[in-house]
């Protein structure tokens, strides 16, 4: 089995689980980003809200940040801080994730129109030019859509780590969820069970402490005896939702795209990052960040920022 597919992966364990509920040591610079707290809002999307932060002034550049699948917007708390003295930032839970509203059913369509209203709610046209959208893992796969559906619409878009298998390779997903999410009894119990997805290692752990304090909210628990913390996304969303084939839309991207992966990472092996550099066209941006994984924010979250200042300084 490829290297890149899922079912040949080992099991990782749970990061967090040896500091027992405290937060790990976190530098300087990160602490500082997170004092940079975003605005806190919600857009109404065809019926549901989707929940919205915004970091900078309205008036310059627009950048909207989307995050991977079962994430969450604060996934670029400490990212997008360190791009907002230049650029007017937004970043979305998409419906089924964060604090967003769940769906009985997620498609391509809706996830553009929450793209959209975004944008419009976060003022990041406000300075006469479209805004450029930046996709980590599934959240390039509307992203991608959108640089072929909707290509008037965006400056650029850039797919971070984004993955999309050749044919004969293609991965439907995760297995369907039968059941609800765990309900966890106290927060010391449930951030020991907290796991990045897909599996990989960890090395800043106090980023994997803040994205996983970010992924709960409070539910009952299951024996009637209170109140729990369980994950915040949809379990049931990828068994409800439908997209396009995506290989098709490599090759019709209409606007100029970047794609950016992780140099380690596990799900952009020679196969799967060839067939993509032969699908989609000529003249896109392309390079890695070194010594990352697929989760490039959390394992190089400076290098990150520091490719997306260039390219949005110089690009497109």
């Amino acid at each position: 089995m490829p290297d890149d597919h899922p079912s040949s992966w080992p099991e990782v364990p749970p990061p967090l689980a040896p500091f027992l509920g405290e937060k790990p040591p976190a530098p300087l610079w990160f602490d500082q980003a997170l004092a940079r707290a975003p605005e806190r809002s919600f857009v109404t999307v065809e019926g549901a809200k989707i929940e919205l932060l915004t970091w900078g002034e309205v008036g310059k550049p627009g950048v909207l940040l989307l995050h991977g699948n079962g994430a969450h917007a604060d996934w670029w708390s400490f990212i997008a801080p360190l791009l907002a003295d230049d650029y007017r930032v937004a970043a979305i839970s998409w419906s089924g994730m964060g604090g967003s509203d769940w769906r009985p059913a997620y498609n391509a369509d809706i996830f553009a129109a929450e793209i959209f209203a975004a944008i419009d709610a976060a003022q990041l046209e406000a300075d006469g030019q479209k805004a450029v959208l930046v996709g980590h893992s599934f959240g390039g796969f509307p992203t991608l859509y959108c640089a072929v559906h909707h290509a008037a619409r965006m400056k650029g878009v850039v797919m971070l780590d984004s993955t999309i298998h050749p044919p004969e390779r293609q991965w439907n997903g995760p297995p369907r969820r039968e059941r609800g999410n765990r309900v966890y009894p106290d927060l010391t119990t449930a951030l020991a069970r907290f796991r990045l997805a897909p599996p990989q290692g960890c090395e800043n752990l106090y980023i994997a402490d803040y994205i996983a304090r970010n992924s709960l909210k409070t539910a009952p628990m299951e024996d009637g005896s209170g109140e729990g913390l369980t994950w915040k996304f949809d379990p049931g969303l990828w068994g409800n939702f439908v997209m396009p084939p995506l290989g098709q839309l490599l090759s019709q991207v209409k606007c100029p795209l970047a794609l950016v992966w992780g140099e380690r990472s596990k799900l952009m092996g020679e196969d799967t990052l060839g067939y993509m550099l032969r699908e989609l066209p000529d003249d896109i941006i392309k390079f890695s960040i070194p010594d990352a994984d697929h989760h490039v924010m959390i394992d190089q979250p400076l290098a990150t920022v520091a490719a997306l200042r260039a390219l949005l300084a110089t690009w497109p």
